[in-house]
């Protein structure tokens, strides 16, 4: 297994399409009160730790971003949501009810199948790309399957399924193993 610096990986606060159960893919929608909530506790749970700070460019990690460390960070297209084509904006339950055969499999092959979308292969190039570029420490605001993906590669886990990814925790990777920092008001 290939050693990579500390890594801090944060998923985006909560959406107002999280809430409805929309894909958002490269879409996007606005933080709710508590996604507001979630990026400031992650400013509490970030602070003082050092290292680069990225971000997606898509508006709702951006956003969480500025919130969680007081300022504009650099953002890197590799950290960008799996594009899910033309299923962006779509309710997932009404997907599954339509499209049974397209979510048959694994819990999150059916990203793979998804019209116009980029497909797991690709996400998972972008993102060793990422993570073979890094020098050092990073702090890193990025999306649920993304971050699924990049503990993925860093752990050598067996597949995007494993694990929790919530919003308003820090996944905190380092020497191959993983540790998850939540805020003590985050129930």
């Amino acid at each position: 297994m290939r050693r990579h610096p500390d890594l801090y990986l944060m998923r985006h606060g909560e959406t107002a399409w999280n809430l409805e159960g929309r894909l958002q893919g490269r879409g996007d929608s606005p933080l709710t009160t508590r996604g507001l909530q979630q990026a400031a506790w992650l400013g509490d749970l970030t602070r003082g730790i050092a290292g680069a700070r990225l971000s997606s460019p898509l508006g709702r990690a951006d956003q969480t971003a500025r919130i969680a460390f007081g300022a504009a960070v650099p953002h890197d297209p590799r950290l960008a949501e799996i594009c899910v084509g033309h299923w962006s904006g779509a309710l997932e339950h009404d997907l599954r009810r339509a499209h049974p055969d397209l979510f048959a499999g694994g819990p999150l092959d059916w990203y793979d199948r998804s019209p116009g979308g980029e497909g797991l292969a690709a996400l998972r190039t972008r993102c060793q790309a990422f993570l073979d570029d890094l020098t050092g420490p990073t702090l890193v605001i990025t999306h649920g399957i993304t971050l699924r993906m990049l503990r993925m590669l860093v752990l050598d886990l067996p597949d995007l399924a494993c694990g929790t990814v919530r919003q308003g925790g820090v996944h905190v990777l380092r020497g191959g193993a993983e540790t998850v920092l939540r805020h003590p008001q985050d129930i």
